[in-house]
C-alpha cells in the first residue's frame, strides 16, 4: 500500500479548521442548560461593576458588567453555592438548586474593608479568614497597588505595615525588613518572597542576586497577601519575619485586560495583557504579562529597562480536587541603582542633605551612554566584553504543579512543586571614593609608580574618554572611582516542593508536611576599576604621566586594588533543604481556635569556593604590549578552589490562638523561634568558610498580640510585637566584614481602612523601637540599628466619582534614621508624595495619570559614611528614592 502525503496547503487549512470547528462543537456540547443571573448593588443601592460570582469549587461564573449585571449558563445539576465576592465587601455564600430551570438571584454587597472574610492562604497550613487566624496579614489588590504608584515591584512593599522597602535600587537588589529586625546585610534576610506559596529563592540575601530580581508585578497577579511574625517560621525556610507571597489568577471566570502605560517625563513605554476563561469540562486557564522598554526614572539618556514576562496556567477542577499546571519566563534588564556622590553639610546630628552641583540626587545616576561596556577576564580565564546596560539581567524559565485531592475519612493531600531554572547578570557602576581630582588621582600615581625623583607625583593630564578634551575640573570640582560590581549569575536554578497530608479529628486539624529544596549559588565576581567625572552623562577619564597612559579608556585596573583585591573571585555551592513539618489546630469552642507547629530543617551544603590570583604583565587586550592597567591583573584563581562541605539544622515551632469577641472583631496572639541560614555568606571566596558547621544561621524570636474590628464603614487592625534577633551574620561584601550582632525591637502596627461615602481612607502606621544588644566587639551596644526609623506611614485617601472616575493620594514616609550603627550621621525623615487621577471613558476603557514623587523629594535610604566633617561641605556615597516621575496608563477590561 503506498502511502500519499498531502502538501497542497489549502487542503491542509481547511482540515485544520473543520478539526478546530469539532473541537469547539464538543465544547459547547458540555455547556449547560441552566441560566443564572442577576444584578448586585452596595448598600446605597448603586450597581457594583467587577463582582465575581462563580459556582464554589468549580471554575464556572461571571464577572458584573458596569451596570451590576451577571449572567452565565452552566451544566451542573444538584444544589450547590454560589460565592459572591468583592474588594472591601462581604462575602456572600449562597445556595442555589442547578437543573430546573432559570435561576435568579441578586444581592445587595455588606462593606468589609478591612477584608476580614478573605481567607488567608499565606504562611497557614490550614486557611482561614482574616477573622479568624492568629497572624497579622494585609491583602493588596491591584486596585489598591495601583494608588500607592508603584514604578518597581518593590515600591508595592512600601503600603504593607511593618515592611521596611528601601526602594532606591530600582526593579531589584531591594533591602527589606521586618519590625525593627536588622538590615545587616543587602536583600532580605528575614523575609521570604513567595510565587503562588513557594520561595522564589531559598535564601533572601544572596548578593547581587536577591529575591525580587526574579518577580516583577503585572496584571497576572490577582493579589499580593503579606504575612508579617507568627506562623511564617515553620511554614517555611528561612522567612521567619514575614512572607509576601504573589498570588496569580487563574481564569476561573472570563475575563481580562490590556494595558499601555508610557512616562510623560521620562523615557519608558510599557503593555501588559492578560485573559483567562473557563473552558469546558470544569477546566480554566490563564495567560499573560508585559513588556518594556525605556529609560528608568533615573536620566539615563539611554536604553537601561528592557524586556518582559510570559505566565501561564491550566487548572483541573474534580469532584473532589484539582490539578494545575503553570510556566512562568522572565527575561528583563533594569538598571541597577547603587550609592552614587550627595553633599552633605552641617552637622552630624543636623545634616543637610542636598545634590552636588551639576549632578541630581533624585533625577540622575551613575548609568550613563559614555559607559557601556567593561572588557576583562572572564572565569574561565578568557577574555569577556559585558555590556554596562544589562544591569540586573533576570533569565527565568520556571514550571510547576499545584495538586489538592480529598480523601476518604477526612484526609486531604496536596502538593505545590515548581522547577526554576535562573541566570542572568549584575552590572553595575558603585562609587568607591568621590572627591578633588588631586584626592582620587594622585594615589593612583603613586600606585603606578609616577613620582619625581623627590617623591611627588608627576605631572600629569587627564582627557575625557568620549571626545578627548581636556578635563579639569567639572562644575563640581569632582570625579569619583568607580567600582563595577560586574557579576555572572551562572546557575541559580532551584527546586522547590511542598507536600501535605491533612486529617480533620471533629474540631483538631492536623497536618503533616513535608518541605524539599535544593538550590544552586553559581557565580562570578569579575570587577573592575574606573575613573569617571561627576554629572548627568558622565564621561569616562583618562590619566596621562611621563608620557605615557596610566588608564586604558578610563579603566585603572583589571580588579580593585584600593579594596585589597577582594573581589574576584567565584562561587559554585548547592544548598540541600529538607523540612518536616507538624501542624495542629484546634477549635476549643466557636470563639476560640488554637494552633501550634513545629518544623526541622536540615541543611546540606557542597560545593566550591574559588579565590582570585593577581598575575603580572598580563596582555589583555591583545595588543603586544603592556599596559598600566595590565601590569597587575586580578583573576578567577581556578587552580585553587577551595571545597565547601558542612551541614547544619535546627528547629523551630509557633503557637498562636484567636477568639473571637463577636462576628465583628478579634483578638490574637502569638510565639514563635525561627532561624535562617546564611547561603553563601557562610563563605567568602578569598578565605574560605569564615563559619563553622552548625553556626552559620540566625536566630529570631518574635511575640505578638493583636485586635481586629470590622465596623459598618470600615475595619481596623492593631499589633503590638517583640522581636530578639541572634545574628551569626557572613561577610558584608563592600566592606569584607564579619557582621555578628544581638537585637530587640517592639513596636505596634496600625492598619485601617474606611470608605466615608465616596472617600476612601486607607492607612497603616508602624512605630519600631529597636536597639543593638550585643556584639562581637562590644560597640555600638544601647544603639538603634542602621537605618531605622522609628516611625514609618502611609496613607492612601481616594475619592470614587460616579461614572467609574477616581482621584487619590498616597503619602508614605519615614522619620529620621542612622546612617550606621555608630549613630552618628543622621538620615533625615521625607514623606513621599504620590497621587493619581483615572477616567473611564467608556465601559471598561479607563485612561489614567500616577505620579511618583511629585515633590521631588530626596529621601535617603542608605549612607556608605557613618559620619561626616562637621560645619564643612562633605561628598558621601548614599541612595535617594528617586524624583518625580509621571505614568499615562490606558488600560481596557473585558
Amino acid at each position: 500500500m503506498k502511502t500519499i502525503l498531502n502538501t497542497n496547503p489549502s487542503h491542509t487549512y481547511l482540515r485544520l479548521i473543520g478539526m478546530i470547528v469539532v473541537f469547539l462543537g464538543c465544547i459547547a456540547s458540555t455547556f449547560a442548560q441552566t441560566q443564572i443571573s442577576g444584578t448586585i448593588i452596595d448598600e446605597t443601592g448603586e450597581a457594583i461593576p467587577g463582582v465575581t460570582v462563580v459556582i464554589q469549587g468549580t471554575s464556572q461564573g461571571s464577572v458584573t458588567g458596569i451596570d451590576g449585571s451577571y449572567a452565565f449558563s452552566t451544566s451542573l445539576n444538584g444544589d450547590y453555592i454560589l460565592s459572591i465576592s468583592f474588594v472591601g465587601y462581604k462575602r456572600i455564600l449562597q445556595p442555589v438548586s442547578l437543573g430546573s430551570g432559570s435561576v435568579e438571584q441578586n444581592f445587595q454587597l455588606e462593606l468589609d474593608m478591612i477584608g476580614l472574610d478573605e481567607v488567608v492562604v499565606t504562611g497557614v497550613v490550614n486557611p482561614k479568614s482574616k477573622l479568624e487566624s492568629s497572624v497579622s496579614v494585609t491583602t493588596l489588590e491591584p486596585k489598591t497597588i495601583a494608588q500607592s504608584a508603584p514604578r518597581t515591584t518593590a515600591e508595592i512593599f512600601r503600603t504593607i505595615p511593618g515592611i521596611k522597602a528601601e526602594a532606591s535600587a530600582g526593579d531589584g537588589n531591594t533591602n527589606i525588613t521586618v519590625r525593627g529586625v536588622p538590615i545587616s546585610a543587602g536583600g532580605s534576610r528575614y523575609l521570604q518572597l513567595q510565587e503562588d506559596g513557594l520561595p522564589v529563592l531559598l535564601y533572601g540575601d544572596i548578593a547581587f542576586s536577591t529575591q525580587d530580581q526574579y518577580v516583577r508585578f503585572d496584571q497576572t497577579i490577582d493579589r499580593v497577601e503579606a504575612i508579617r511574625g507568627g506562623s511564617a517560621a515553620t511554614t517555611t525556610s528561612n522567612g521567619p519575619a514575614g512572607i509576601v507571597n504573589f498570588i496569580s489568577k487563574t481564569g476561573s471566570t472570563e475575563g481580562g485586560s490590556v494595558g499601555t502605560s508610557f512616562g510623560v517625563n521620562y523615557n519608558s513605554l510599557r503593555t501588559d495583557f492578560e485573559y483567562g476563561s473557563p473552558i469546558g469540562n470544569n477546566t480554566s486557564f490563564h495567560i499573560g504579562g508585559f513588556f518594556r522598554q525605556g529609560e528608568g526614572p533615573r536620566n539615563a539618556n539611554h536604553t537601561v529597562n528592557q524586556g518582559g514576562q510570559i505566565k501561564a496556567n491550566l487548572t483541573k477542577y474534580f469532584n473532589n480536587g484539582l490539578a494545575r499546571v503553570y510556566y512562568k519566563m522572565l527575561n528583563d534588564r533594569t538598571a541597577a541603582y547603587m550609592p552614587m556622590p550627595i553633599q552633605v553639610s552641617g552637622t552630624n546630628s543636623d545634616p543637610t542633605w542636598e545634590s552636588v552641583p551639576g549632578f541630581d540626587a533624585v533625577s540622575n545616576g551613575l548609568q550613563t551612554p559614555f559607559f557601556q561596556q567593561n572588557f576583562g577576564l572572564g572565569p574561565d580565564g578568557n577574555a569577556r566584553n559585558v555590556d554596562v546596560s544589562d544591569g540586573i539581567h533576570t533569565n527565568t524559565h520556571a514550571v510547576g504543579a499545584y495538586l489538592e485531592f480529598d480523601l476518604p475519612n477526612d484526609w486531604t493531600i496536596s502538593n505545590n512543586s515548581r522547577m526554576a531554572f535562573n541566570s542572568g547578570r549584575f552590572v553595575a557602576p558603585f562609587t568607591a571614593q568621590v572627591g578633588t581630582t588631586a584626592s582620587i588621582v594622585e594615589p593612583i600615581l603613586i600606585a603606578n609608580g609616577d613620582t619625581t625623583a623627590a617623591g611627588a607625583v608627576s605631572p600629569y593630564t587627564m582627557n575625557r574618554v568620549a571626545n578627548g578634551s581636556t578635563f579639569s575640573d567639572t562644575p563640581n570640582g569632582l570625579i569619583q572611582r568607580i567600582h563595577l560590581f560586574d557579576v555572572e549569575l551562572e546557575n541559580f536554578n532551584n527546586f522547590m516542593s511542598d507536600t501535605q497530608l491533612k486529617k480533620s479529628f471533629g474540631e483538631l486539624g492536623v497536618t503533616f508536611g513535608l518541605f524539599k529544596a535544593y538550590q544552586n549559588i553559581e557565580m562570578s565576581w569579575l570587577w573592575n576599576t574606573y575613573l569617571m567625572e561627576v554629572g548627568e552623562d558622565a564621561d569616562l577619564v583618562n590619566v596621562s604621566a611621563n608620557g605615557a597612559n596610566v588608564t586604558d579608556d578610563g579603566l585603572v585596573n583589571y580588579g580593585v586594588p584600593l579594596w585589597g583585591n577582594c573581589c574576584t573571585g567565584k562561587y559554585n555551592t548547592n544548598y540541600d533543604v529538607t523540612a518536616p513539618y507538624l501542624s495542629a489546630s484546634y477549635e476549643v469552642s466557636d470563639e476560640l481556635n488554637i494552633d501550634a507547629s513545629i518544623r526541622y530543617d536540615n541543611v546540606r551544603v557542597a560545593g566550591m569556593v574559588t579565590p582570585s590570583q593577581q598575575v603580572a604583565n598580563f596582555d589583555i587586550n591583545g595588543n603586544g604590549t603592556i599596559d598600566a592597567p595590565e601590569r597587575s591583573v586580578s583573576r578567577v584563581d581556578n587552580a585553587n578552589a577551595k571545597i565547601v562541605n558542612y551541614s547544619y539544622d535546627y528547629v523551630s515551632y509557633s503557637f498562636g490562638a484567636n477568639y473571637l469577641l463577636s462576628s465583628d472583631n478579634a483578638v490574637f496572639g502569638r510565639v514563635s523561634q525561627g532561624y535562617v541560614g546564611n547561603g553563601e555568606r557562610a563563605t567568602w571566596h578569598q578565605g574560605g568558610p569564615y563559619l563553622e558547621n552548625g553556626a552559620p544561621k540566625n536566630s529570631l524570636f518574635q511575640a505578638e498580640v493583636g485586635y481586629k474590628k470590622r465596623f459598618n464603614n470600615g475595619g481596623l487592625f492593631v499589633t503590638g510585637f517583640y522581636a530578639k534577633t541572634e545574628e551569626e551574620a557572613g561577610v558584608e561584601a563592600t566592606t569584607q566584614r564579619v557582621l555578628s550582632n544581638d537585637y530587640r525591637s517592639y513596636g505596634l502596627e496600625i492598619e485601617s481602612n474606611f470608605r466615608f461615602n465616596a472617600l476612601d481612607f486607607r492607612s497603616a502606621i508602624t512605630y519600631v523601637n529597636a536597639e543593638i544588644v550585643d556584639n562581637d566587639g562590644n560597640t555600638n551596644i544601647g544603639n538603634t540599628p542602621r537605618r531605622q526609623p522609628a516611625l514609618q506611614y502611609n496613607l492612601l485617601p481616594s475619592y470614587n466619582f460616579s461614572g467609574g472616575h477616581a482621584i487619590g493620594l498616597s503619602l508614605i514616609g519615614q522619620t529620621k534614621a542612622y546612617a550606621q550603627d555608630n549613630n552618628e550621621l543622621i538620615m533625615p525623615g521625607y514623606m513621599i508624595v504620590n497621587a493619581y487621577v483615572a477616567a473611564q471613558l467608556s465601559q471598561g476603557l479607563v485612561f489614567s495619570l500616577n505620579a511618583n514623587n511629585l515633590t521631588n523629594t530626596i529621601g535617603i535610604t542608605e549612607s556608605e559614611e557613618g559620619s561626616i566633617t562637621e560645619n564643612a561641605t562633605n561628598y558621601i556615597r548614599a541612595r535617594s528614592i528617586a524624583g518625580r516621575s509621571i505614568v499615562a496608563s490606558l488600560n481596557l477590561t473585558f
